[in-house]
């Protein structure tokens, strides 16, 4: 295989380190952008990126940077050419844009204007972007189909990631530009960010520590595989499915379409470790979703993975990987 070069911004971040892991592996390759804030433990970060930096010398190139920063994105881009941009680079955190809206003007809007621009201004044949299953916001009809009204987001968050769809469409119209947005749903796994539940969750039981549960546990998401997640990804980028001389952008739910209850996810975690949860209940707060699940009927006419990684497996290799990281961060 010819070394492609692949630009992935967000690569300190779970999905887009998980991304280049995995092409780096298929000699791609990868060009990497972050500007490692300080959203989450920046170490973990760090620690993703010394890992590629390590295993794949020659082929890795990061470059310390914030796609909200015009004039230097604008420059990076200048001096580089790329089969595909995959765009995850974001301000993550549906809870926390309920207070700092700011972040998610920078990043999620100026940021993402700069990436297109650069894009079609350079003749990339293929933008792949991180959108969210957020979007569908406060719609009642279940599981989320992308046909469906994304018109009323619960968050800021949301918002911003409907926006992001909107300025594609209308570059892949105006400019030919071809754009793919991943409504990605609940993705979990190992390397993943603290702030996510089975992080929290697993960080607070081994450390003997309660946990805070909303609305009694009677959340349900459609939790998927880091793994899966990637192979999913990789299908749609590699396909020109629902692409036609009339339509350059397209939406596609990234996800298992399986709801489960956050109380099983918790039941599997104790059976897991052998311990029990020191639980301490929570009203549901503003924003919250209830349940959600993709449709994946036009993801399966791309891709339909034959073996999907159940939530055991998952959970399993997320607490081994735990233990392994927290254990280099003590000693």
């Amino acid at each position: 295989m010819n070394k492609k070069k692949i630009l992935i911004t967000g690569v300190a971040g779970f999905i887009g380190f998980s991304l280049a892991n995995k092409l780096l592996n298929n000699d791609y390759t990868i060009y990497g952008l972050d500007n490692i804030n300080n959203y989450y433990d920046v170490k973990l970060k760090k620690k993703r990126i010394s890992f590629l930096k390590e295993k794949f010398k020659n082929n890795f190139k990061f470059k310390l940077l914030d796609i909200s920063d015009t004039k230097k994105i604008n420059n990076f881009f200048s001096k580089h050419s790329f089969e595909k941009v995959f765009h995850f680079a974001a301000q993550a955190g549906v809870r926390y844009s309920l207070y700092h809206p700011e972040k998610y003007l920078n990043s999620n809007l100026v940021g993402f204007s700069n990436i297109i621009f650069n894009c079609k201004k350079k003749k990339i044949k293929h933008l792949i972007y991180a959108s969210s299953s957020s979007v569908y916001g406060a719609n009642k009809k279940i599981p989320y189909k992308e046909k469906h009204e994304v018109s009323l987001p619960m968050q800021y968050y949301a918002a911003t990631k409907i926006s992001n769809e909107l300025i594609a469409q209308s570059y892949s119209s105006l400019y030919k530009l071809k754009c793919t947005g991943l409504r990605f749903f609940t993705v979990y796994g190992p390397w993943g960010r603290p702030d996510m539940s089975i992080y929290k969750f697993v960080d607070s039981i081994i450390k003997n520590k309660p946990i805070e549960v909303y609305n009694n546990g009677n959340h349900s998401r459609d939790f998927t595989y880091i793994d899966d997640t990637i192979k999913l990804t990789l299908g749609v980028a590699n396909s020109n499915i629902y692409f036609d001389k009339n339509r350059y952008h397209r939406i596609l739910n990234i996800g298992h379409g399986k709801p489960t209850p956050l109380k099983k996810f918790i039941k599997i975690i104790e059976i897991k470790t052998k311990k029990k949860f020191k639980i301490i209940l929570k009203p549901k707060q503003k924003g919250d979703m209830i349940r959600t699940y993709a449709c994946t009927n036009k993801l399966n006419k791309i891709i339909k993975l034959k073996n999907k990684t159940s939530l055991d497996t998952g959970i399993s290799k997320f607490i081994n990987w735990y233990k392994e990281y927290i254990f280099e961060k003590i000693y």
